[in-house]
């Protein structure tokens, strides 16, 4: 049964947004405006709730006073929105693993998962912006010297959840301590809380599709995810088939779907003509944000300057909110358009675990994207769930 999700990335409600408004290193939001975001995951979650969604996921990020990413901590804001409401689940679309110290993490997870009953899920993330990782004591601009610490960290905190008690040596990590304690040599620690419900569900973006990632991801029992790229033929297609193959060759006898989730953007009008009018300065504000920091790879640098300059953002060939209309990032449109594209998805993913009709949101007020699941809650997913937590397929 396929859940639909919404991911919110934690960004508070900004003016003057788009390659006409202010420049995203001269925005500075004041301290109010940056922690809004907690009243606004609290009103995203309590609609989701009533409308019948499974998840709300949510961003780590750290240092954004320009407002694009506010959420430091994310199983304490999932233990405060497990309160103010009654079904919801949440969960990490990612926690930036290298930044932690991975018992700190396992704990504080394990601890989110007694406080809410288990209505948590975990997502390991590397990170990608230097702010954030660099100053947090991991390496990012060094990508091997990354991934060979997020790899010892994503064993460890697997093994301080699975193991009633465990050690590990490696290259980063040497726990326990060589210490002793009460007369003896420590040889193993137990995390203490363990989540409730065990095995955690775990997620792993699959932005790259490096076979090394997909590996270790079957490996550990983390399921994929891939944002955007979902028209026919397009990227997505070809991951999600490079990820069936990956899970085969490990042992599983999987269709295409099975521990997959697609994240797509959606905004909602009356046309789609309205839609993308609407949604387009959210879209640029996107650009503006992330293309510096490579999330859009296939960017020429002076595209990405010109991300810089108003004057320049609309004479390099930058995407356009249309582009990714037809590429299948956005669904933009009238309900029964959203729903007629989310149909073919489920026909061309039969198996696929989670369709999120939002992709981080960035540049998206929260007002509008509280619209936007209002409205989808309403009139298209009533078209596909059979009961509050399932799809008809």
């Amino acid at each position: 049964m396929t859940k639909f999700d919404y991911f919110y990335g934690g960004h508070a409600e900004l003016e003057n947004v788009g390659f006409s408004g202010i420049p995203v290193d001269d925005r500075r939001e004041s301290n109010e405006i940056l922690s809004s975001v907690f009243d606004e995951a609290k009103s995203i979650a309590q609609i989701m709730d009533s409308k019948g969604f499974d998840t709300l996921w949510l961003a780590e990020h750290h240092f954004q006073s320009e407002g694009h990413g506010c959420i430091p901590n994310i199983p304490m804001l999932c233990v405060y929105l497990s309160q103010v409401t009654e079904q919801l689940r949440f969960g990490s679309f990612f926690n930036v693993v290298p930044g932690w110290n991975p018992i700190r993490l396992a704990e504080d997870f394990a601890a989110a998962d007694v406080m809410t009953g288990s209505r948590v899920s975990f997502g390991f993330g590397r990170g990608y912006i230097a702010r954030e990782v660099e100053t947090l004591g991991a390496p990012l601009n060094d990508d091997s010297a990354n991934r060979e610490l997020f790899e010892e960290q994503v064993e460890i905190i697997l093994k301080a959840w699975n193991e009633e008690s465990f050690s590990y040596k490696g290259k980063y990590f040497d726990i326990p301590a060589n210490t002793v304690h009460r007369g003896k040599l420590l040889e193993e620690i137990t995390l203490v809380p363990r989540p409730l419900k065990l095995p955690v569900e775990c997620w792993q973006p699959m932005a790259g599709g490096s076979q090394r990632g997909m590996d270790f991801m079957a490996q550990n029992g983390i399921k994929g995810v891939i944002a955007g790229g979902t028209a026919p033929g397009g990227n997505a297609e070809d991951t999600a088939i490079r990820w069936q193959e990956t899970l085969q060759k490990s042992g599983r006898d999987v269709a295409l779907g099975d521990d997959l989730a697609i994240v797509v953007q959606i905004h909602i009008a009356d046309s789609e003509e309205k839609a993308i009018r609407e949604a387009e300065p959210f879209f640029q504000e996107q650009l503006k944000a992330l293309a510096p920091l490579g999330r859009f790879p296939t960017l020429t640098e002076d595209q990405i300057q010109a991300t810089y300059d108003p004057s320049l953002a609309l004479t390099v060939g930058l995407p356009t909110l249309k582009d990714a209309v037809n590429d299948g990032s956005w669904l933009c449109g009238p309900p029964d358009d959203i729903a007629e594209k989310i149909s073919d998805l489920l026909d061309r993913f039969p198996n696929i675990e989670r369709i999120s009709v939002g992709a981080g949101a960035l540049g998206i007020p929260p007002s509008v994207i509280r619209d936007d699941i209002s409205w989808f809650g309403d009139e298209i997913l009533p078209k596909f769930i059979s009961d509050r937590r399932g799809v008809v397929v």
